[in-house]
């Protein structure tokens, strides 16, 4: 493992290669409800991703559970279709310069060339042979290896599967080259004949990853492919992922929630949280400066990470929001330990509040809303308003919460909240390719100081 770190030691790479670009990406679930299945809401599972993977470098995909990732892996890996945005294959340097010039330029010249290009490039307008070459080029490696692989064909048909469909070869000549890529990852020609049932998970996981390399692809998307296995077999995958990738010059997206793992094999890691990217960079440089409090938390659940021992960070403490009404502003801010006024305090900060309160929330009869910072909350009694008033002036809330409240105003069964309102955090840049979405000033990163 201790290989993984040195870049230098993997496959010569052209740089500026990117076999894939992420622009935007938006996946949302309508919520339905009622007898006539209505669209009441949506599901904000990816809500805006963007990020390039280059050839033959691994690009790190973490979160906690429910931050989106592996939805956003399904997209990219076209099994799922985006909402919003796009992802594209094949570009060139170049293309990928005047794809982001034309997703700026809203005129009807730049509409029409990008929408030329979306018909080469991007993967859900592919069609026919372009979309061939796509489904070839990009293979995918999930969790559950055993779900994945079908009960009832032998390995010579899971693995020689894909090479049937190309019409890659066939008779004895696909069988060798099956029997290849067993070798490849470990196993022989003695598993040719075997069902899925009869090998052990760290096996049936070299099975899945045979299959995904049978067509030779330029990307593989790898949806947590260890955290099922025990840690000895994961070594043994990760070691072998990273041979296959020093050999072909393959690229990766690895999804994981394992920030060691990441750590070894990541070239560049993207950090996730509730459907948008927190922190995006090289990955020593991420580890060693993050910039976003939900980095640092993360990192500091992996004590083993942090060489140095003088350095405090707080632990990551809390529930994720719901992502169909993710918090405005930054929206790590309901679990954050160094918010500000300016992070987007809310209405809706109240109403989780009320929520995880008893006896408040049971008198709360519903919300007028005049937008995200600005509602009227009723009640079923006025003492349950005035309740609320109260908490929401004293030391009950957080302090930042308190500041960015600008008015509190009791009027019979009703409470009028207002917040100062703020944007939604964008990216900005803290360095050479290193990116967060947070206020937290650069140079009081470090210190936890925000």
């Amino acid at each position: 493992m201790n290989a993984m770190n040195d870049v230098s030691s993997k496959v010569d790479r052209r740089a500026d290669d990117v076999v894939l670009a992420v622009r935007n990406v938006k996946k949302h679930y309508p919520i339905r409800e009622g007898v006539f299945q209505s669209v009441v809401g949506h599901v904000k599972a990816v809500d805006g991703v963007s990020f390039d993977i280059r050839r033959g470098e691994t690009v790190g995909l973490v979160g906690e559970s429910g931050c989106g990732k592996s939805t956003l892996g399904r997209c990219v890996s076209g099994l799922s279709d985006p909402t919003g945005g796009g992802v594209y294959f094949g570009l060139s340097k170049a293309e990928v310069a005047r794809l982001d010039t034309l997703l700026a330029d809203g005129s009807a010249a730049a509409q029409a060339e990008l929408a030329q290009m979306e018909r080469r490039h991007r993967i859900d307008r592919l069609e026919g042979a372009a979309q061939r070459h796509f489904r070839r080029n990009c293979q995918m490696v999930f969790q559950d290896s055993f779900a994945s692989l079908n009960p009832r064909q032998l390995v010579i048909d899971i693995v020689g599967r894909p090479l049937r469909v190309y019409r890659e070869a066939s008779g004895d000549a696909l069988t060798e080259r099956v029997v290849s890529l067993l070798e490849q990852v470990g196993l022989g020609r003695h598993h040719l004949y075997r069902f899925p049932h009869q090998f052990s998970g760290g096996q049936r996981q070299r099975i899945s990853i045979a299959r995904a390399l049978a067509l030779d692809p330029d990307l593989i998307v790898l949806d947590e492919p260890t955290s099922a296995l025990d840690v000895s077999v994961q070594a043994q995958i990760l070691n072998l992922l990273y041979e296959l990738q020093r050999d072909r010059g393959l690229a990766y997206l690895f999804v994981t929630h394992d920030l060691s793992v990441v750590h070894h094999m990541a070239d560049r890691l993207v950090t996730m949280y509730l459907g948008r990217v927190a922190e995006s960079g090289d990955t020593n440089t991420v580890f060693e400066t993050p910039q976003h409090p939900y980095t640092r938390a993360l990192i500091a659940a992996k004590p083993d990470l942090n060489d140095d021992e003088g350095r405090t960070m707080q632990a990551l403490e809390g529930r994720v929001p719901d992502p169909a009404r993710p918090p405005q502003g930054c929206r790590f801010h309901t679990r954050c330990a160094v918010a500000t006024p300016m992070c987007g305090w809310e209405v809706d900060d109240v109403v989780r509040w009320l929520e995880s309160s008893k006896g408040v929330f049971d008198a709360l009869e519903g919300v007028d809303r005049t937008n995200a910072f600005d509602a009227a909350l009723r009640f079923s009694s006025e003492a349950a308003a005035r309740n609320l008033a109260s908490t929401l002036r004293s030391d009950a809330i957080p302090a930042a919460m308190q500041q960015a409240l600008e008015d509190v105003t009791v009027s019979g069964g009703a409470v009028r909240v207002r917040f100062r309102e703020v944007p939604e955090v964008e990216l900005t840049e803290r360095g050479p390719g290193h990116h967060a979405a947070c206020l937290i000033n650069p140079s009081h990163s470090s210190s936890g100081a925000n």
